[in-house]
């Protein structure tokens, strides 16, 4: 009986932990739908990522502080650190990915995104010497086949605004993959939620910063529209997501919640078509079965 029982919740476990981690994937690329909708009241990516962090700031501050209590102190060196993670992870990866978006759809964007573990692995492979096996080559060369499928027909339409947009979100991609690549030992001494809300912290503040530096504050009147989907954009495509992967990851591990996390892309294209109107093509589908089927690769080799 008491081996039925725990077996039960085991599963019960394992398909919370799954449910939340596929939740939190769509909510996370959600972002992506919700800055387009923003876009149409003609606010700018350095308006909108503000708001975004001006939103979330106040939720991340509050988790930082309950962490200060009941942690040891930081060192400087891992203050320069943490400084330096949040503005390169979470700063920059988030304004090129919102500069991006002004100019490619949000499946595009999505995909590309997607990719990061691969530049995790050429960039651990090129500066550290790590070795890159066969299944690892071909789940590279899958992926980035999918992307030049979808980024060559969007360039028939889009031209040059397409390849700039898709260039932004390259380098969104890049950024967060050094973010992952630099956190990983401070995450092992600080834990995950620490590290999460101070680099948070630490990119809210850089992101309203760059705001008063570079735009006027009247620009802090907007259309009330603007207001709910920057406060939805903050709750439920950032700091929910946030906290339900680390959940989730508690759950079911890491691999299967990065497996889960495949569901992001195939969700933004159909979120995409449903509340922007952008259309669901064949070869949008080829593509994206492509990167998931490269980035499945990955996960596989992980395991």
């Amino acid at each position: 009986m008491n081996s039925s029982l725990s077996t039960t919740h085991a599963r019960q476990q394992y398909l919370t932990g799954l449910a939340i981690a596929i939740a939190g994937a769509i909510l996370f690329s959600a972002k992506a739908i919700i800055a387009k909708l923003i876009y149409r009241y003609h606010v700018d990516a350095v308006t909108l990522i503000a708001f975004r962090m001006a939103f979330s700031l106040p939720l991340f501050a509050a988790v930082a502080l309950w962490q200060m209590r009941s942690a040891f102190a930081l060192s400087a060196a891992d203050r320069r650190r943490l400084v330096v993670l949040g503005l390169i992870g979470y700063y920059l990866s988030s304004f090129l990915d919102f500069l991006g978006l002004q100019y490619i759809g949000a499946g595009l964007e999505r995909l590309i995104l997607f990719l990061t573990p691969t530049f995790v692995l050429l960039i651990s492979a090129g500066f550290f010497k790590r070795s890159v096996g066969r299944l690892e080559w071909a789940a590279l060369a899958i992926s980035y086949l999918g992307i030049a499928l979808v980024l060559v027909h969007d360039l028939k339409f889009g031209g040059a605004d397409v390849m700039l947009g898709s260039l932004l979100v390259l380098g969104a991609a890049v950024s967060y993959a050094l973010y992952l690549i630099q956190s990983g030992q401070l995450v092992a001494r600080l834990g995950s939620l620490r590290l999460v809300s101070y680099a948070m912290c630490v990119s809210s503040v850089a992101c309203i910063g760059q705001f008063f530096a570079l735009r006027p504050v009247g620009m802090l009147l907007q259309p009330a529209p603007v207001y709910w989907l920057s406060l939805a954009n903050a709750m439920f495509c950032t700091v929910l997501p946030v906290f339900m992967t680390m959940s989730a990851v508690q759950r079911i591990g890491a691999a299967t919640a990065s497996q889960a996390g495949m569901i992001g892309p195939v969700s933004t294209l159909f979120l995409g078509a449903i509340f922007l109107g952008e259309p669901v093509a064949g070869w949008q589908m080829a593509g994206t079965a492509l990167v998931l089927g490269g980035m499945y690769l990955l996960s596989v080799r992980k395991i």
